[in-house]
This record gives structure tokens, C-alpha cells and sequence, in this order.
């Protein structure tokens, strides 16, 4: 327990140096992503990052962790995820079984001392909020999909990301030695709370440019030929330039490159896209639609 601001410690040294190691790490990021990186980790401030499933929004976190050698501490929300699960939560059962060994009659005092034995840290169990803010080496914390979480738990993370503490009313304040690097994704399914957005930089990212996809595909799948590559991005824009349930994201585009290659082909034909479009098409509708689109029928 720490009652001083947490050390920041930017780990970046420039707008090149995101640039090249995210690289490095496998991430090949735009000039809008590397800047907006750099500048939340040299002002120590969380990153919210929207925009559609599939962008790379998560991979980002694991680069940034991966290109600074940290560790990656990550929240998945979901509908219903409550402080138990987002910050701590106490162990009852082992709480239960200390009190039933501690009992030795009706004395209050050896009530109150029981009682204070259980609320102390051994019987606390932290989850990854408070995980985040304890650790003292360097830390990317992903909280993961944001807009699927309840409004409420909104407000569990504002203490967070603006002091980066944690409170525990049996136990104090735990303020973090180190501040990690925070990292907000949201897919935009619901209006984030504006005392959120107010703590964090803002990102949106997009589906990539053909230039920038293509060479994404070339340095997960360096086995493709240019040429299919090239065949292959024009038709994933293709699909996604279809109002479909769901548009084909990066990482399907990368499996569609590898699905190719473990099928020996090395033309993208009417024939390889029927054969192979449940790789990047996920509905039955989808498929349908763009077989008719893309006269596959």
C-alpha cells in the first residue's frame, strides 16, 4: 500500500521508434497509430482505441507489450461483469474455514481479531484491474472490449485510469509503484460515458489500406507471392465494400494467405474462392451473398 503518485516511466522514444518496434513485434502500424502510441505512453495516459471487429485493435496491446517487454494483464468484458471480476474479490471459502478454526466460544475479541485476520491479504484475491496496478515491472493492461460492459462498470474503472489505485475498504488504497500502459478497445456497440473518454486518447482504427494489408499479409505469410497476395487483398476489399453481417477482418485475411498455401494454390480463381471463403465468411447469408456478387454460382 502506497500512498505516493505512481513512477511513470515512458519507454518510447519516438515516433520512429514505436514505429520500428512494433515492427519488430510483428505489428506494422500507420503513422496515426505509431503517434497516438507514442503519445500515450510519453503522457502516461490510457489509449482508447475504436472501430470494427477485426482492425487489430487487441493485437495492438500485445505488440505494445511484446515491443516493450512487458507484461500483458488483460480484462475481458463481457454483459454482466461485476467489481468481483474486474477488481478483487474476497476468498469465502477459505474466509469460512479460518473463522470455523479460529472459534473458541463466544469472546468478542477473538471475534474482532478473526475478523481482521480474514479481511487481510491472504485471502484476497486479485483480479486484473488490481493485478495491473500491483505489479512493479513494466505492464500493458488490455481492458478488452469495453462497450460490451455494463455502464457501471464504467465508473469502477474512472478511479483507475485517472490515479491508478484501487480501493479496498478493509485494506486501503493500493496505488501503483509503476503505471502501466493502459489500453481500451471498444468495437463502438454502445456511446462510451464521456467521463471515460475524458481520461483516455482516442484512436480510431480502420480496416488498412490495400498497401498497408498487403504488406501485413507478406510478413505473416512471406511464402505468398506477391501476386496472390495482391489477388487476395483486392478480393477481401471486394467483400468488405458489401454490406455484409460481418466484413472479413486482417487476421481472416491472413488465414485466407495461409489456407492457399496448405492447399498448394497459387492462383486466387473463381474455384480457390469458393473452395476457400468460409475461411474469411462466418455467415451462411455472407456467403451466399458474395457468391452471388462475385458470380461464383
Amino acid at each position: 500500500m502506497s500512498p505516493d503518485s505512481p513512477t511513470h516511466r515512458p519507454v518510447f522514444g519516438s515516433v520512429a521508434d514505436v514505429t520500428a518496434r512494433l515492427a519488430d513485434a510483428g505489428y506494422l502500424a500507420s503513422t496515426a497509430v505509431a503517434t497516438t502510441v507514442f503519445l500515450a505512453d510519453r503522457l502516461g495516459k490510457p489509449l482508447l482505441v475504436e472501430g470494427p471487429a477485426g482492425v487489430g485493435k487487441t493485437e495492438l496491446a500485445k505488440a505494445v507489450a511484446a515491443a516493450t517487454g512487458s507484461g500483458l494483464v488483460r480484462l475481458q468484458c463481457y454483459e454482466g461483469i461485476d467489481e468481483a471480476r474486474a477488481l478483487y474479490e474476497w476468498n469465502h471459502a477459505k474466509q469460512l474455514l479460518r473463522i470455523t478454526a479460529g472459534q473458541r466460544g463466544a469472546d468478542g475479541a477473538d471475534w474482532d481479531s478473526t475478523r481482521d485476520d480474514v479481511f487481510s491479504e491472504e485471502f484476497l484475491l486479485p483480479r486484473p484491474l488490481l493485478t495491473a496496478i500491483r505489479r512493479t515491472d513494466p505492464t500493458v493492461l488490455l481492458i478488452d472490449e469495453i462497450d460490451k460492459a455494463d455502464v457501471e462498470v464504467e465508473g469502477l474503472l474512472l478511479e483507475v485510469l485517472s490515479d491508478f489505485q484501487v480501493s479496498i475498504p478493509e485494506l486501503g488504497t493500493v496505488t501503483a509503484n509503476r503505471r502501466p500502459f493502459v489500453l481500451l478497445t471498444s468495437n463502438s456497440t454502445r456511446e462510451l460515458s464521456e467521463a471515460l473518454k475524458r481520461r483516455c486518447l482516442f484512436l480510431h482504427l480502420d480496416f488498412p489500406d490495400a498497401d498497408l494489408e498487403r504488406r501485413i499479409v507478406l510478413a505473416r505469410v512471406p511464402e505468398l507471392t506477391e501476386q496472390l497476395t495482391d489477388a487476395l487483398v483486392r478480393t477481401v476489399r471486394v467483400l468488405r465494400a458489401m454490406e455484409l453481417r460481418k466484413a472479413p477482418s486482417v487476421a481472416e485475411t491472413i488465414d485466407w494467405g495461409r489456407t492457399l498455401l496448405a492447399l498448394g494454390l497459387d492462383t486466387l480463381d473463381d474455384d480457390a474462392v469458393r473452395a476457400t471463403l468460409g475461411v474469411v465468411l462466418k455467415h451462411r447469408s455472407d456467403a451466399d451473398k458474395a457468391a452471388a456478387e462475385l458470380r461464383l454460382n
